[in-house]
């Protein structure tokens, strides 16, 4: 096993050590139709309260989206994103010092949003589908996490046939990284994400899971979101919301694998599951401070 790859990730107001403990990013989805919890924090002071929550239970960061990317979804205005997320990002800065991340695909929206007290934005079209994203984020210094997935959340699981998935998806990251940099962002407030279920199969997802050092050598933190989704259910059959122990078993793989930061619903479950596999990291690599 390797020994961690100690560095930091440069957001809005500051930095946050990677490497050595597992970081994990608590999900609050402000939408009335995501595909694990919609419609349960659409009211503001339910997302707060959830998203305060979750920093309570262990998270380091938290990602406020208002649109839904669930496969066969379509586009939220950016009228009705900002509308759903400024009071959120607002209360919460003013409540919280912690790390806010916006999902978004849209610059006025991540402009608007930083302004307001976010801390980096979350683009699932990795700077595709509003390349202007990347230059606001690097005049406000904002970090910048990037994902993979083909065309749009209404299409993409019809696109699962690649030439060679690993190269397929690096090459693709490699191109969101250089648009990132052309905008004056570096590396070092990157995030890369291979995108679990984002015009991926199942096993798919798992290949990418097994190969996640392919993704670091890119020279960005590694994010990766298997919460709750339709492959953690591939056995037990269970609803989104009731498959926290097999989300384990994937972040479990993730975090042995390379994973820096990992997206999750469930953060104090999934916190007692990083703590596990962050001490068994470091016994391995003969460190006892």
């Amino acid at each position: 096993m390797d020994a961690p790859n100690l560095r930091f990730f440069k957001y809005r107001r500051g930095t946050l050590e990677l490497g050595r403990r597992t970081r994990l990013m608590g999900i609050v989805n402000v939408t009335p139709d995501s595909f694990s919890d919609g419609g349960k924090y659409l009211d503001p002071t339910a997302a707060i309260t959830h998203g305060l929550k979750l920093l309570v239970a262990g998270a380091d960061m938290i990602d406020l989206g208002a649109e839904s990317t669930r496969p066969g979804s379509e586009p939220t205005s950016v009228a009705l994103q900002l509308e759903r997320l400024l009071p959120v990002v607002s209360e919460l800065r003013n409540a919280s010092d912690a790390i806010l991340s916006v999902d978004t695909r849209s610059a006025r929206v991540a402009d608007e949003c930083l302004a307001a007290g976010a801390d980096m934005i979350n683009d699932i079209s990795g700077l595709e589908h509003d390349p202007e994203l990347a230059d606001v984020c690097a005049e406000q210094n904002a970090g910048l996490a990037v994902m993979h997935m083909r065309g749009t959340p209404a299409t993409m699981q019809t696109q699962l046939l690649y030439e060679d998935l690993l190269s397929d998806v690096r090459a693709s990251l490699e191109h969101s990284v250089r648009v990132a940099q052309a905008s004056g962002i570096q590396n070092d407030s990157l995030l890369i994400d291979p995108g679990l279920g984002f015009g991926k199969s199942f096993e798919q997802n798992y290949l990418l899971l097994g190969n996640l050092k392919a993704f670091a050598e890119l020279g960005a933190g590694v994010l990766v979101g298997p919460s709750r989704k339709a492959f953690t259910g591939e056995f037990s059959k269970l609803p989104a919301a009731e498959r926290v122990h097999s989300t384990a078993a994937a972040v479990a793989i993730s975090i042995l694998n390379g994973a820096d930061v990992l997206r999750v619903h469930d953060v104090a479950e999934l916190r007692q599951v990083a703590d596990i596999c962050d001490r068994y990291r470091e016994v391995m690599h003969g460190r006892h401070d």
